[in-house]
């Protein structure tokens, strides 16, 4: 069982590691969660990757994505070789073992719903109910 100074120590260590008091209030507020841990890479995107194996599997590995995303996050911000590594299919991170790109593979995008940029289908034929338009009476 940690003493209170060991625990005073550890939240220490972490703020300081987050930036600083300010940064550290910022991340809790963006992500609900603030954790130390070591930088395992950074993607092309700015998203950056941690590990610390003394959280429990499952919670020890997180992404801090970039700056610019603020409270505009989600999953799909995270490019497939990254993604590999967050979910536990490799324990090897694209920077260790990069990932080869094939000529037939796309390049990396976030999902676009809800921006301008969505899918958004159109129907071709004719609707089955069509809106009344009063008489023009001059």
């Amino acid at each position: 069982m940690p003493t209170a100074l060991e625990s005073f120590a550890r939240l220490r260590a972490i703020i300081q590691a987050n930036g600083g008091i300010l940064n550290s209030l910022r991340i809790a507020w963006v992500t609900d969660d603030l954790k130390i841990g070591t930088l395992k890479g950074v993607d092309k995107f700015g998203n950056r990757y941690y590990e610390n194996n003394r959280y429990f599997f499952g919670k020890n590995r997180w992404v801090r994505f970039a700056d610019r995303a603020n409270f505009n996050y989600d999953g799909s911000q995270i490019p497939p070789e990254w993604h590999r590594w967050m979910h536990y299919m490799t324990d090897e991170t694209p920077v260790e073992k990069p990932l080869t790109q094939r000529k037939w593979m796309m390049e990396h995008e976030q999902n676009p719903s809800g921006t301008k940029d969505e899918y958004v289908p159109y129907s071709t034929t004719r609707t089955k109910i069509e809106s009344w338009t009063p008489p023009q009476n001059n």
